[in-house]
């Protein structure tokens, strides 16, 4: 699903974004709901990025990568936590590309999330290129997401993933 963002651009650089795990459902610009064999996952679009809910009955996630005022925890690299049952993994980077290659690069994603069933992307006023997307799975008894957050101005990218599953038993290995 693709929709354009009802809000200024607020995210103005890759370097404000912030990460939380366990925050309270944010008021949401765009929502996707889905059901993923069992396991519901709402999407939802921010005026300042992303965050993701997770309910199954092993329990609940929540996940916010956002500009959040007075956050003191930067974008991780990598996070690897016990939450419950679960274990969850999360990875972030930033792509720094030229002018060119990131018009083309953010046409690319944009399509492929605008089409998918577990897709949700938002642009915002004012920039073709300036958009938040997400794209959900559900494989091997895990949960997946991936995001995109754009920022033209500075030619970034910052690409998240996500793994949230039941910890397997080490003779299963």
């Amino acid at each position: 699903m693709l929709t354009t963002l009802q809000t200024a651009y607020s995210d103005t650089r890759a370097a404000d974004l912030a990460w939380a795990l366990g925050r309270e459902p944010l008021p949401a610009l765009a929502v996707l709901d889905l059901d993923l064999v069992g396991a519901r996952v709402q999407m939802r679009l921010l005026g300042a990025s992303h965050q993701v809910l997770l309910e199954e009955d092993g329990g609940t996630c929540s996940e916010t990568v956002a500009c959040m005022p007075g956050s003191s925890t930067p974008l991780p690299l990598g996070v690897a936590k016990r939450l419950g049952e679960w274990e969850y993994e999360f990875a972030a980077r930033v792509e720094t590309l030229s002018a060119g290659s990131f018009a083309g690069r953010a046409q690319e994603l944009l399509a492929l999330v605008a089409d998918h069933p577990h897709g949700l992307a938002g642009t915002f006023p004012g920039s073709p290129h300036a958009f938040t997307a997400m794209l959900a799975q559900r494989t091997e008894g895990q949960v997946r997401w991936r995001t995109w957050h754009a920022y033209p101005q500075e030619g970034q990218l910052v690409v998240t993933r996500t793994r949230v599953g039941v910890r397997m038993p080490a003779a299963a290995l």
